[in-house]
């Protein structure tokens, strides 16, 4: 794993940076290096009969450090989430040995 840096980082926004929309992830997989995120948008077609077709819209690959980091972020909007009432987790019974 890696080290985090042992300098201070300062974040400068870059308005210029546009925003992409996604409302899917069609698949996600790691080599051991990167991790890979395909991220898509839905289309649907006509009603009749009702299909839809899903586009890629962005392939996000990430250092191993950046795809922790990224996991953490995730895990504490999920707290978050869970406290406020928006979420709840689902429990799995276990199941029961005859």
């Amino acid at each position: 794993m890696q080290k985090k840096p042992e300098f201070q980082t300062r974040f400068i926004d870059r308005p210029e940076v546009s925003e992409t929309f996604a409302d899917s992830i069609r698949s996600l997989s790691f080599d051991g290096q990167t991790m890979r995120i395909d991220f898509c948008t839905t289309r649907l077609d006509q009603p009749k009969p009702p299909t839809a077709r899903q586009y890629p819209i962005c392939r996000l690959v990430l250092t191993p450090a950046a795809a922790i980091d990224l996991f953490n972020k995730l895990q504490q909007i999920v707290n978050a989430l869970e406290k406020s009432g928006t979420l709840k987790r689902a429990t799995i019974k276990p199941k029961t040995v005859q």
